[in-house]
């Protein structure tokens, strides 16, 4: 098993978080053995009562067989259903708390230093190798388990019989494991090591496409895209393919161990029939007890298989979890406790000698800069200039050297989580909630009423436009879809008011509007802000009148 060693999660402790404890792994176990017991003891009892019965003895020597049929038969339904609901709650209830952990350990790196990683291939990870990662109680160690007890146990039992018989029921049992095992995996196991990243590839190749569909059409380079998505899918394919050959294979090398099982048990038995060592009903008990057995064990391969699948999940897993916050990035490490304080928001930010670093990227500074309550102040610059990389500097999703006072206090004193609540940032490309226009307000501040909701659209200009779609309940689309980029932006603003930051940094606003209603939107998002303090960040030009001081970036330094 590859493992991890840079101080993040290893493949290991994926597996032991996806592991339930002990006190509620235990009874879906006992459970289990109870299950398969009760159906190699059905079988027994139902071939001893059958034959027996055939030799027409009075009704008082098949009584308690009776019973042991009818008793096996519903304790064999209960336990396993029972078993089931058991094993399954303790999964389930595990992968939310490893989602927990994980999401825990991923969310301060959020969101600039999760950069490695393709949208798409961390969703498959997240959900689809987590889910996996329910095999390993459910598929791996619970039927392992049940299987070999129920194997000894059946070896033990027919050893009382005929110590013959079970020493040849022990050595089918065996070379079913190790054969049917070793073919699984000879035939099977490099494939079933690519289904895991093989999903993520396609999961990202879909995601990227959908995400961008308009302009594949537009550049008619739909066509090529599909055939990447084909492509991979069909290797996604051919994968389970031959891993269901594996499968195949074993089942059949069970079956085959099962059958010369049974008749292992004749030839044997036969002999000590006619000897008188055995009798009839006995003969039926060692000759039955092998097709149970093996119904019961023949889930190992799978198990085996399940465990190179699970801990293909719980590697991407571990891969997808940042070992230690990225260099630049900042991680959230507020408390409990500091987070039930809500301290005096600051209306000023100082910038003194800053400087700052996107991950793997060029740095920006040193840089001074002042803002106070009412001040509206742009920057402009190329593109790659580094005003974005301000932008995350200023509310601390990047670290920084040099000063970065918010009101009196030092940034990295204060805390990251304690500079956002004073700084809020409107992206350049807002993200929009597949939901309702109210949902899309409320997040960021969630005991506002409607009316407070209609109020801050009609500062920021949407009030007319919300009630002509409908009212607050009105759909954005997936993504936004159904609001053009003006919209979406005058949505951010409403955020932020809501939120109620004192200092507000706007990055890029009139990307993706038009030249003619640039002007105007500024002039809206400027005029709605109030006496905050704004910085603006914009490679366009800005009517005169709209900002009090501008400033321009040039490879990372305001000039």
């Amino acid at each position: 098993m590859s493992e991890r060693t840079d101080g993040g999660f290893t493949t290991r402790q994926v597996l032991a978080l996806a592991q339930p404890s002990a006190r509620r792994f235990v009874p879906g176990v006992l459970l289990g053995l109870l299950g398969g017991g009760s159906a190699v003891a059905l079988l027994a009892s139902s071939a001893w009562l059958i034959t027996r019965a055939a030799e027409q003895p009075s009704i008082v020597y098949v009584q308690v067989a009776v019973v042991g049929v009818r008793a096996f038969a519903i304790f064999r339904g209960v336990f396993r259903y029972s078993d089931r609901l058991v094993s399954h709650d303790a999964a389930l209830g595990q992968l939310g708390r490893l989602r927990g952990a994980l999401l825990d350990r991923l969310i301060p790196s959020a969101p600039d230093g999760l950069t490695g990683i393709g949208r798409g291939d961390l969703l498959t990870r997240f959900a689809r190798d987590v889910d996996q990662l329910q095999d390993l109680p459910l598929r791996v160690l619970q039927p392992a388990i049940v299987s070999v007890a129920v194997a000894l146990g059946s070896v033990v039992a027919v050893g009382f019989i005929s110590p013959v018989a079970a020493a040849w029921l022990g050595v089918c049992l065996i070379v079913a494991f190790v054969v049917g095992t070793l073919g699984h995996a000879a035939i099977g196991a490099a494939a079933e090591r690519r289904v895991a990243p093989l999903r993520g590839e396609l999961a990202g190749e879909v995601f990227d496409a959908l995400g961008s569909i308009d302009e594949l059409v537009a550049f008619e380079a739909l066509d090529a895209r599909l055939a990447r998505i084909r492509s991979v899918d069909a290797r996604l394919r051919a994968a389970e393919r031959r891993s269901a050959r594996g499968a195949g294979a074993a089942a059949a090398v069970f079956s085959l161990a099962a059958g010369a099982a049974t008749a292992t048990a004749i030839v044997v038995g036969v002999p000590e029939l006619l000897a008188g060592g055995i009798t009839g009903p006995e003969l039926a008990v060692l000759a039955l007890i092998p097709l149970a057995v093996f119904d019961v064990v023949g889930v190992v391969p799978g198990a085996v298989s399940s465990w190179r699948a699970v801990r293909s999940s719980a590697e991407r897993v571990a891969a997808a979890v940042p070992s230690a916050t990225p260099a630049g990035v900042v991680s959230d490490d507020e408390t409990d406790a500091e987070r039930a304080v809500d301290p005096p928001r600051a209306r000023s930010i100082t910038l003194s000698g800053l400087r700052a670093r996107w991950p793997g990227g060029a740095a920006i500074g040193p840089i001074d800069l002042r803002l106070d309550a009412g001040d509206r102040v742009l920057i402009t610059g190329e593109s790659g200039s580094g005003k974005t990389t301000l932008a995350h500097a200023l509310v601390r999703f990047l670290d920084y050297e040099g000063g970065y006072r918010v009101g009196e206090a030092e940034a990295r004193v204060l805390g990251s989580r304690r500079v956002r609540r004073s700084v809020g940032l409107c992206e350049q490309s807002p993200w929009l909630f597949d939901s309702d226009i109210r949902q899309n307000l409320l997040f960021a501040r969630d005991t506002a009423s409607d009316a407070e909701l209609m109020a801050v659209l009609d500062r920021v200009g949407l009030a007319g436009w919300a009630a002509d779609r409908g009212g607050l309940s009105a759909s954005v689309g997936e993504r936004g879809a159904l609001v053009s980029g003006g919209q979406a932006q005058r949505i951010a603003l409403a955020r932020a008011l809501l939120a109620d930051f004192p200092v507000l940094v706007v990055d890029e606003p009139t990307a993706g509007v038009d030249v003619e209603r640039a002007d105007g939107l500024l002039r809206d998002l400027l005029a709605a802000s109030g006496d905050r303090a704004v910085l603006l960040i914009s490679h366009t030009p800005v009517a005169d009148g709209l900002v009090g001081r501008r400033l321009r970036m040039v490879d990372g330094v305001l000039v």
